[in-house]
């Protein structure tokens, strides 16, 4: 991978989300605060990978958007604001905390979709 794809998370194309660095920093900035617990709510589990496939299979065709705003509504409990407004201040943008944590659950959000691309869970047109 080149220096310009930028880093990405296990599985994800970017295909969706682009850049993923604000998520390397949350991760970064939670481990710095020695807070495991908001690493592992922010890395992608068995429970989401179900949870897609189950949505994908009774709704059968979703637009891509409506599954995006679900989701991200699904990972916002899982992101810590101040943690991921501070990942946003390192990534030199300046985020109100609940913005900040949207934008985090968002990327959450699309490394599930791509990931679920990834495995044939979720067909993107």
């Amino acid at each position: 991978m080149g220096e310009e794809e930028g880093w990405r998370p296990p599985f994800a194309s970017g295909r969706i989300a682009g850049v993923y660095e604000p998520l390397r920093l949350y991760l970064e900035v939670a481990r710095e605060l020695g807070r495991e617990d908001l690493v592992e709510r922010a890395v992608l589990s068995e429970e989401d990978f179900s949870w897609l496939r189950q949505r994908v299979s009774e709704a059968g065709r979703l637009r891509l958007l409506d599954l995006l705003d679900e989701l991200e509504e699904r990972f916002l409990e899982r992101v810590d604001p101040e943690v991921a407004r501070e990942a946003f201040r390192r990534y030199v943008v300046e985020l109100s905390a609940g913005d900040a944590r949207r934008r985090i659950a968002r990327l959450l959000a699309s490394w599930l979709v791509e990931a679920g691309e990834e495995w044939g869970h979720v067909k993107l047109g």
